[in-house]
């Protein structure tokens, strides 16, 4: 099975992939891949909660490499789990349809998402995002919600 996980930087969406994990079989999960998508068009294109590699400038800050730290420390969730992660995509456009696409083209047979519970990830990837990405999979998707 290929597992696809998606962040927007956020701790919901890092508790996701945690959530995912406490669960499934390892034994029937070949690969991974970990998504983040820049959105061009929202108000904050990614906002990183998580941290991982940041320069000691915050003036030196990108989106790109806000999105690829994200998913270096989801990535990394992955690590002693013993499942390799074969991707790891930075992608650019609407959240939905990127994690869609990237999901069909890398053959994906399940998506992880991380659903509403406020904060910055709502701009981002929670909420309607999570439910368009449901309607439009080409494979299930898990939709996790934070713990209150």
């Amino acid at each position: 099975m290929h597992v696809m996980v998606a962040t927007d930087g956020s701790k919901q969406s890092l508790a996701a992939a945690q959530q995912f994990m406490s669960f499934a079989d390892v034994a029937k999960v070949e690969q991974v891949s970990v998504v983040a998508v820049i959105s061009p068009l929202a108000t904050v294109p990614f906002a990183n909660e998580l941290g991982g590699d940041r320069p000691d400038d915050p003036t030196r800050l990108s989106f790109r490499e806000e999105a690829n730290a994200a998913a270096g420390v989801v990535a990394a969730e992955f690590e002693g789990w013993g499942v390799p992660v074969v991707h790891r995509r930075i992608l650019s456009g609407s959240p939905a349809a990127q994690i869609v696409k990237a999901a069909a083209e890398h053959r994906a047979d399940l998506i992880v998402v991380a659903s509403g519970s406020g904060g910055l990830s709502e701009t981002i990837l929670l909420g309607a995002t999570a439910q368009r990405v449901q309607h439009s999979a080409p494979c299930p998707v898990l939709v996790t919600r934070p713990k209150r």
